[in-house]
């Protein structure tokens, strides 16, 4: 682009407060997990004193913006979007170096024991590390009065709306094996004053120790937010749009959630039988009569460390896919409803949600609007300046030439991306995915329209070439005539199967057109087309430009990895992947890296700083 847009617009939309505070120009930025990241002096995985160096990495290749993913307490079940507390940090994330008011000195022979057994920068984080620190944790608890603390007091005080709960909640939870709080005694599961009072007086210690652990944990981040602000860098946290069934939230304001039901997502192209995800959807009329303070409480306590927020699934503020809990597992989300259900309520619902969180919160709020979404959304964010977010590989001419879009007809309120951590990142999407077809939606198309996918795959496909569940086509089904030969059907018929046809035959020449690549070997990620594919997006009109931080280090030569494998999430599976990558490199060897200049120079050269 010659030249960038101008975003002056946005001073005149509701978020007006919030743009101004940051700073309204063409930012760059990371998206990374903290458990992915590591550095010399971490235990086991990334630490909050880790994003001291991603400030100086940002900084080395300019850069002002770390997206964090959510880094809310998960317990042992280590989901980032299905935890324990909106509030509450996980305790994975300290540095027992770094606590405030101990003396750990006693205690170092046992640290390195812990950094010697799980030590950062396996391929992969062993979750185990987090019962190693708690026990060493409640050790150094022990050997200190932390009632005396300087802070700690204040810290309870400013919080009391949920660090009380939040710890009641995680006692009694450990005093019960672990059982969800439905399955807790009477008393107990429906929080009978007189119960939780002599819970309270029997396991005094226990609760004001992950009050404790909330503090330290406070501290550490409020240190690393200050170390960015210095930088100029700013952070942005991931607000999971729901919470844990099995939450301290729920527990807590149980008349604040709809507990007959669960939240999903209704039948799609790629779900047949729609989602269900488990955690109860929120009761906004009670939520109402509570004068929003659980709304407003979360969004106060997150400010403490951002300065931006991502909204998960923003579309679930307008409308919810809610599924009775009598229906059988197995349906999925098929016999469910939206909620509201009235369609013609869902704008005003989402636009006075958002204009609550707008006006309760210095953090600007950035959302997730993905998938299938009503166009109210759309015109309520664009409206009140909420960026949405862009996809490189989804930015096309749909319905038409199916042709990637040029830089600058991306929205400028929005921000750019690669990928996001629930997809596969650059390389990996280029090695399989670009040019494919998924094999299970195209079966079920096929299968709806009475058409043998198993005869014709072969004939359709290189299965040789084929991996993950992506179909490559034969190079000689070269027409849609072609297509419809082997399908034996009309174009009025099988309009759902070239649709696909038409959307990945020609994908993997059309980028290689839209990136000034055409001569490029198609076969090959090369540095020139990760270098090229990063300067696009970057070039885009989006006022933020935010890339995974793989498919930055992809462009470094010795970044060797499996590119399928070096993914965050693969949606809709429960896998030992899931949430566990570990870069291949230290952050102290990332910050010297060659490429970080390479960055610097796409940066500057898109406006971007």
């Amino acid at each position: 682009m010659t030249s960038f847009p101008n975003y002056t617009y946005l001073l005149s939309t509701i978020t007006a407060d919030q743009w101004k505070r940051i700073g309204i120009h063409r930012r760059a930025g990371v998206v990374v997990p903290l458990f992915s990241v590591y550095s010399a002096k971490s235990t086991g995985i990334g630490e909050l004193p880790d994003i001291h160096l991603l400030v100086d990495w940002c900084k080395a290749c300019g850069m002002s913006i770390i997206q964090l993913l959510p880094m809310n307490d998960t317990g042992f079940d280590f989901r980032p979007y299905d935890a324990q507390s909106m509030f509450a940090l996980d305790p994975l994330y300290l540095r027992l170096e770094k606590l405030k008011g101990a003396d750990i000195k006693p205690f170092l022979p046992r640290l390195l024991e812990i950094k010697d057994k799980f030590p950062a920068g396996r391929p992969r984080v062993d979750y185990q590390i987090k019962k190693a620190k708690l026990d060493l944790l409640w050790d150094i608890f022990s050997s200190i009065s932390p009632e005396g603390a300087d802070g700690f007091g204040s810290f309870l005080k400013d919080n009391a709306f949920w660090i009380e709960d939040y710890a009641l909640f995680k006692v009694i939870k450990e005093r019960n094996g672990g059982m969800g709080w439905e399955g807790w005694p009477e008393d107990l599961k429906n929080r009978g004053k007189t119960a939780l009072q002599a819970f309270r007086e029997a396991y005094r210690q226990n609760i004001l120790f992950h009050q404790w652990l909330q503090w330290q944990l406070f501290e550490q981040f409020r240190d690393a937010r200050s170390y960015a602000q210095k930088n100029n860098v700013l952070l942005m946290g991931d607000i999971p749009f729901l919470v844990s069934r099995d939450s301290a939230d729920v527990w807590s304001h149980q008349d604040c959630f709809k507990l007959d039901l669960s939240s999903g997502a209704p039948p799609d192209l790629l779900y047949s039988k729609g989602q269900r995800w488990g955690m109860p959807p929120f009761n906004w009329d009670r939520i109402a009569h509570h004068r929003y303070d659980y709304v407003i409480e979360k969004l106060k306590y997150a400010q403490n460390f951002y300065d931006l927020y991502r909204i998960d699934h923003v579309v679930g503020i307008f409308r919810v896919w809610t599924i009775p809990l009598s229906e059988p597992p197995e349906n999925g989300g098929l016999n469910g409803a939206f909620d509201p259900a009235d369609e013609n309520t869902w704008e005003k619902h989402g636009k006075d949600l958002l204009t609550l969180m707008v006006k309760h919160s210095s953090m600007l709020a950035c959302a997730e609007d993905l998938g299938t979404v009503p166009n109210c959304c759309f015109k309520v964010l664009n409206e009140m300046g909420i960026p949405g977010i862009d996809v490189q590989r989804w930015m096309r001419e749909w319905g038409k030439s199916y042709a990637f879009k040029s830089p600058e007809d991306y929205r400028k309120c929005a921000l750019a991306t690669i990928a996001t951590h629930d997809m596969s990142n650059l390389c990996a999407w280029w090695d399989f995915e670009c040019g494919t077809v998924d094999e299970a939606l195209f079966r079920r198309n096929c299968e709806k329209k009475n058409i043998a996918f198993d005869r014709i795959k072969e004939t359709l496909f290189d299965t040789a070439a084929s991996r993950h569940g992506r179909l490559r086509w034969k190079q000689e089904i070269d027409t849609e005539e072609k297509l419809l030969g082997v399908l034996e059907t009309t174009p009025s018929e099988a309009w759902a199967l070239l649709d696909m046809y038409r959307g990945s035959f020609k994908e993997k020449r059309q980028f290689l057109q839209f990136l000034d690549l055409e001569k490029e070997n198609p076969d090959s990620c090369s540095t020139t087309f990760i270098k090229n594919a990063l300067t696009k997006i970057q070039e885009s009109a989006c006022i933020f430009g935010i890339q995974l931080i793989q498919d930055y280090l992809d462009l470094d030569q010795l970044y060797e990895v499996d590119p399928w494998e070096n993914r965050i999430n693969f949606p809709g599976t429960l896998s030992e992947k899931n949430w566990t990558l570990v870069l291949p490199l230290s952050l102290d060897d990332i910050l010297a890296l060659p490429i970080n200049s390479v960055l610097k120079s796409i940066n500057e050269a898109c406006g971007r700083r």
